[in-house]
């Protein structure tokens, strides 16, 4: 398997878009005066990631694990504690195994994931985690008196599902990220009326959510791609 220069793969519209999501991010921060260097790095590191993730790239899943482990720590910083061990304990664990599935399933000796076809059993088997990992995440995301517990429980189920569908390389990734990332903007909104720094986040997960429709569109047609 031969890597090459992700940057040189992107197509004029994919440049465009990745593009209007780091200069909206950079514009965020820069006039709310809120946040820092770090939670600014954290979400251009995290929206180039998703870029190449919509690729297919391989790159673009070993970058998100990094994402995983800087977004928990800003979350920490932040006090979202629900976030930090969503991330740091579940998100960031998968997102590792499937960088190894990617990585031991390139299509065609080539930088770019072979895209898979989700079976009945392997949704079951999902539904079944999902629904676990949702009940024990609950507890404790309420013994540490996690804000907003309703949607934090809600983020954590999106996430489960969205790094699982990432693991078996199904084109619905970006949907389950889509609606992961719907959900984290309802989080980061309600902790914006409450501290104006928290708003650079909303706008990060609206740029995340743009990139993720685009994720399930592009992989759609690389499926198509692939089979032919």
């Amino acid at each position: 398997m031969k890597f090459e220069n992700p940057f040189a793969k992107l197509t004029a519209f994919e440049w465009i878009l990745w593009g209007t999501s780091v200069l909206s991010i950079i514009c965020a921060f820069l006039l709310s005066g809120a946040g820092s260097i770090l939670e600014m790095l954290a979400s251009l590191f995290g929206v180039t990631a998703l870029i190449f993730v919509a690729k297919g790239l391989i790159i673009g899943q070993m970058m998100t694990v990094f994402f995983s482990l800087l977004y928990g720590i800003v979350s920490f910083k932040f006090n979202y504690y629900g976030e930090m061990i969503t991330y740091l304990f579940m998100a960031l664990p998968i997102a590792l195994f499937a960088t190894i599935e990617w990585i031991k399933h390139p299509y065609r000796n080539t930088d770019v994931v072979e895209v898979s076809k989700v079976t009945k059993k392997q949704v079951i088997i999902m539904c079944f985690l999902a629904v676990s990992t949702t009940i024990i995440f609950y507890f404790i995301l309420k013994f540490f008196n996690t804000p907003n517990l309703f949607f934090s429980t809600i983020s954590v189920t999106t996430s489960f599902i969205a790094a699982y569908l990432t693991y078996l390389r199904s084109p619905y990734y970006g949907i389950g990220y889509g609606l992961n990332d719907i959900v984290l903007i309802i989080l980061w909104t309600l902790a914006s009326i409450e501290d104006i720094r928290y708003l650079p986040m909303v706008l990060c997960f609206v740029m995340f959510l743009a990139n993720d429709i685009y994720g399930f569109y592009n992989w759609r047609k690389l499926r198509k791609t692939q089979n032919t």
